[in-house]
């Protein structure tokens, strides 16, 4: 009985690093990319995902591959203790690096009008929740699982606020399209801001006061973002 439940635990914490994998924070400009570009793709003048090729990796490689980098590099360096960052002082200078990212796209978003004003929004919400949260690391460490997720959950709710959605749709080339009513979609995000919440905590990578603030800085900075540019 020891070995397995050895077993049990091993295969959770390895469920809990994927689902913390998947769900990285420096992920969710480009999860809420591909969340507008399904529900709404008209809003990029497109029909499917697939026309925002460029828009896609342009917001991947700015948000998450090259901050990525500059963080294992820094690991290389000796300038941060780890790659998950799990020091809150080892969190400083990718905050910064990375809120620069996020401002400069903000700044060409804002001027651009090919990109929708909601995304723009999304991107100064995420940028003010960086933010919020940079200036927090100095008195706790905050999740930042959670608030990216309390922001992609916020976007959902004003992207169902603003416009007239119905269906998640998912379309690939060779395979049939897939469809997904937007309070099904509504409702997983709910639940996959919980399993993120619940992997952090069995990782004992956060305590519950670390993700509760995290989850409200999200959902914030969102609010606040689309009240200024909306």
């Amino acid at each position: 009985m020891p070995h397995a439940s050895h077993k049990l635990s091993a295969f959770l914490r390895s469920g809990a690093r994927v689902v913390s994998l998947l769900a990285h924070p420096l992920l969710v400009p480009t999860y809420g990319l591909l969340l507008l570009l399904g529900t709404n793709p008209y809003l990029f003048g497109v029909h499917s995902v697939a026309g925002e090729v460029r828009l896609l990796i342009l917001v991947f490689f700015s948000t998450f591959l090259i901050p990525a980098f500059a963080v294992f590099m820094m690991r290389m360096l000796g300038l941060v203790g780890s790659i998950e960052l799990r020091d809150r002082h080892d969190r400083i200078g990718p905050y910064i690096l990375t809120g620069m990212f996020y401002l400069w796209l903000v700044i060409n978003f804002l001027n651009n009008t090919d990109i929708p004003r909601i995304y723009a929004a999304f991107m100064l919400g995420a940028s003010i929740s960086l933010f919020v949260t940079f200036f927090l690391n100095a008195f706790t460490k905050v999740s930042a699982h959670a608030v990216g997720m309390g922001g992609l959950l916020a976007l959902m709710l004003l992207a169902m606020a603003t416009f007239d959605l119905d269906y998640f749709t998912l379309q690939i080339n060779g395979f049939e399209p897939l469809y997904l009513h937007v309070n099904v979609l509504l409702m997983g995000l709910i639940l996959l801001a919980g399993l993120v919440g619940t992997a952090r905590l069995y990782l004992d990578a956060h305590t519950p006061g670390e993700l509760w603030p995290g989850y409200l800085i999200g959902l914030f900075g969102q609010l606040v973002a689309y009240n200024i540019v909306m």
